[in-house]
């Protein structure tokens, strides 16, 4: 699953808002009033129009060319027509979408008026992303979600009858009173839709959810202690490996599964390390640092930044971002854990000619450990995780983990 080549960019557009808040969610998303949502957009389509300069500003360079758009949040769907109509209208007077872009929308079940999913389909949208998490209603309703499995099977009728087939579902192995047997019934429920994307996700409990700070301070509001033990959570996320790939979904990466051909083009970007301008709300990109901006014969940086997390602090006015110009060293470690998330791997070779032989030497012999530990797979040329690596995969990723510093590129 090569790169595609190309100069092109991906557009991650965060839209914060909720018509509730899930008992897991860490996110920078909450229910906030629909007056927001306006002052929000108008926010966004001004951060869009001064990114050019700002990158310009910083010798980072921002492709004009589009290739994926990404709305997440939040729930997106929760947008009125017209301000999903005023938000696509200046993408595309900002940038040129490709004519066979993957455009995304994530969207809660439920939550999506005929008019908002006309609004969608007549922007070009072309791929809707539900947040199931759970087809049994009581486990949905537990965690702070609004919808029934009635709901979702009718949605995607609607989405697949708007002309919108290219569908994911997302369910979470691990939600609070969960059971082995419910969650059979979940995955089996999910192959039985046809849609051509899945996303397997097992809980991890953040100190920032509810639900988290309720399992360290002890309680029974969010249900905490229905909260399944790790090692059944690893067997149902086992158990959704083996169905979903019966059922012609083939895992591409740790939480992804597709039909050939229906993997996600956005979120693969992130992980082949593409560039992509997040906007919004805590919203991360990363760009390569601009051709000609320093010295030839030095490897090239690569620009991380991250907007506020701050809703008011958004809505006044411009803040700066979180920036970061990575060293070639912290790309080489990026390249093998983002790389490791896909089930391909990391093409040895291709690490070689980007970064040299003596820091790939380096990584190898981390490799060797852990294929020892049964952690890792390599045959010369490609390294992968095995079954139990996936399970194990932040454990894997820290090995590579340096003391590189960061780095600020000589530019002009």
């Amino acid at each position: 699953m090569a790169a595609p080549a190309g100069n092109q960019l991906g557009l991650y557009i965060s839209i914060p808002f909720c018509r509730s808040k899930c008992t897991y969610c860490n996110f920078a998303s909450g229910v906030y009033p629909a007056s927001e949502h306006a002052r929000y957009i108008q926010r966004l389509i001004d951060e869009m129009h001064g990114a050019r300069q700002w990158s310009k500003d910083l010798s980072a360079d921002l492709p004009s060319r589009v290739d994926t758009i990404y709305l997440g949040g939040g729930t997106p769907s929760l947008l009125e027509p017209d301000l999903i109509a005023r938000l696509f209208a200046a993408i595309r007077a900002e940038f040129t979408i490709e004519p066979d872009a993957e455009i995304t929308v994530e969207c809660a079940p439920g939550q999506i008026a005929d008019a908002t999913l006309n609004a969608i389909a007549q922007a070009g949208v072309n791929r809707v992303s539900l947040g199931v998490q759970s087809f049994i209603d009581r486990e949905a309703h537990q965690s702070g979600r609004l919808h029934s499995r009635a709901i979702v099977l009718d949605d995607l009728k609607r989405l697949r009858a708007a002309g919108i087939a290219n569908l994911n579902l997302d369910l979470i192995a691990g939600l609070a009173g969960q059971t082995f047997a419910s969650w059979q019934d979940s995955v089996s429920t999910l192959t039985e839709t046809g849609v051509a994307h899945a996303s397997i996700y097992m809980l991890e409990v953040d100190d920032d959810s509810r639900l988290g700070r309720e399992l360290i301070a002890g309680g029974a509001r969010y249900h905490a202690e229905l909260v399944p033990t790790d090692d059944t959570i690893a067997g149902m996320y086992e158990y959704a490996i083996e169905s979903l790939d019966s059922a012609g979904l083939q895992q591409y990466e740790i939480s992804n599964f597709a039909q050939p051909g229906h993997e996600s083009r956005h979120n693969l970007r992130y992980w082949q390390r593409r560039p992509y301008l997040g906007l919004g709300l805590d919203a991360s990109s990363m760009l390569r640092e601009t051709p000609g901006s320093s010295d030839s014969s030095q490897p090239c940086y690569v620009l991380r930044f991250t907007t506020t997390d701050d809703l008011k602090a958004y809505l006044e006015g411009p803040q700066p971002p979180e920036t970061a110009w990575l060293s070639p060293e912290r790309q080489h470690e990026e390249a093998w854990f983002l790389g490791l998330r896909l089930n391909e791997g990391v093409f040895v070779p291709a690490l070689r000619r980007e970064f040299g032989n003596q820091p790939v030497a380096r990584a190898l012999e981390v490799v060797a450990q852990l294929t020892e530990r049964g952690l890792l797979d390599c045959d010369g040329e490609n390294v992968r995780l095995t079954a139990q690596g996936r399970l194990l995969s932040n454990e894997v990723f820290q090995e590579f983990l340096e003391s590189a510093p960061l780095h600020q590129p000589a530019v002009s």
